[in-house]
């Protein structure tokens, strides 16, 4: 995987291959920022990455100044590699090890960009779960939004709040505010 744009834009990163996960592809990654980067000030931003994995997506909003990031993921190994290459490239990007379930039961605050990339697996009743959690705590900013990264086998242009979807290849990001 590589950074696409911002401070360490073209640095390549090998995250250890022992770990469960399946990063955004840079095309994916690079049509998703082209969005956000109309809509939003990097340096001004509020993440939340769910299901961070090897912080593909953190280190992007990190390589373009966002100044507070969080990611959450329950495997130890995609923590402790977010950790490293935070500290290494000095990104303002705070780790939590947990399931994002139990996350979202008791997060507080307010996010302007919430990003969930879940497991392939996820049946879309666990998709609209995510979504019903974000809305009833009451998590996004007034200008916030949440993008969920599924496969393009769901749908979710029926849930409550969605606003849109974008394919790419094999990847559907659907947009909600």
């Amino acid at each position: 995987m590589r950074i696409i744009s911002g401070t360490h834009k073209g640095r390549r990163l090998t995250a250890p291959k022992n770990l469960p996960v399946r990063p955004t592809t840079d095309f994916a990654k690079e049509a998703l920022f082209n969005i956000l980067r109309v809509r939003y000030y990097f340096d001004e931003l509020t993440v939340l990455d769910l299901f961070a994995g090897t912080g593909n997506i953190s280190f992007e909003f990190a390589s373009r100044a966002v100044p507070n990031i969080t990611s959450v993921d329950s495997h130890q190994g995609c923590i402790q590699y977010i950790d490293k290459v935070s500290e290494e490239f000095e990104f303002p990007i705070n780790t939590i090890k947990s399931d994002v379930s139990k996350y979202l039961e008791s997060a507080s605050g307010k996010f302007d960009v919430i990003f969930a990339d879940p497991p392939y697996d996820f049946e879309v009743s666990d998709l609209e779960n995510i979504v019903k959690a974000v809305f009833e705590k009451n998590l996004l900013t007034d200008e916030g939004i949440l993008i969920i990264e599924h496969s393009k086998m769901n749908d979710l242009s029926k849930e409550n709040n969605f606003t849109e979807a974008r394919k790419y290849g094999g990847n559907v990001f659907s947009f909600f505010s």
